[in-house]
């Protein structure tokens, strides 16, 4: 697994690049935001262990911007502010993962596995939906042979169905699947996933409704609409 370690302070960057080189990883290390950025956009890494407390570009505005350029990439913010409303602003601005300073290193190597073993387990076969092509082992979707910017978490939503296309899937279900740190998920986050979702779907033209919601239960990938002329 490739790393980029986002943190200026080298007395946290020196053991946590270490017990990551021991695991197998491959990191670099930059000290400051905007560094950080040129990094990201010009080398494909598969994780971006990111601080927030950045001189430059601050962390939350790095972890923005890569969901927006809508780059393939797991995060996992370290920082020192502990407060739900930090966690979960930190999460909703699209990282995977967040943990709090101080914090055992076994701990971070665990969550880079759990993400690394998402990764593994993206199957490399194709899977297709009317205009929408998932290719598992490029880790693209694409709907009219226009390519969909999703994150990684819609992108594993849209690859759960895909394989699925029967099953109903309750939010808790996909809470369960999709997210390691699930008391910091919650169903309003599965929500705002689907509808963005959509809306990325409808921007390339995909015509009609990709999930079928089902009240009080949950969603499953909706039938395509027939073209026959009757």
């Amino acid at each position: 697994m490739k790393i980029l370690l986002v943190e200026d302070d080298d007395r946290i960057a020196r053991p946590i690049i270490e017990e990551l080189t021991h695991q197998k990883c491959a990191v670099d290390h930059v000290d400051d935001g905007q560094k950080a950025w040129s990094f990201l956009t010009t080398v494909p890494y598969d994780l971006v262990v990111l601080d927030l407390m950045l001189p430059g570009v601050d962390g939350l505005t790095l972890c923005r911007r890569l969901r927006e350029r809508g780059l393939p990439i797991y995060i996992i913010i370290i920082t020192a502010r502990d407060r739900t409303s930090d966690k979960v602003v930190g999460l909703d601005s699209g990282a995977d993962d967040y943990l709090v300073k101080p914090f055992d290193l076994e701990e971070l190597s665990a969550r880079v596995r759990a993400l690394s073993r998402r990764t593994r387990e993206i199957q490399s076969d194709l899977l297709i939906h009317g205009p929408i092509r998932l290719d598992g082992n490029r880790k693209q979707i694409t709907c009219h042979d226009f390519p969909l910017l999703l994150t990684p978490k819609e992108f594993m939503i849209m690859e759960c169905f895909l394989r699925q296309p029967t099953q109903v899937f309750t939010r808790l279900m996909l809470i369960e699947q999709l997210w390691e740190t699930d008391d910091l998920a919650s169903e309003a986050t599965v929500r705002t996933h689907i509808t963005n979702i959509r809306g990325k779907l409808r921007k390339a033209g995909f015509h009609g409704e990709i999930f079928e919601a089902l009240y009080g239960i949950g969603y499953r990938l909706a039938a395509l609409k027939s073209t026959k002329n009757v």
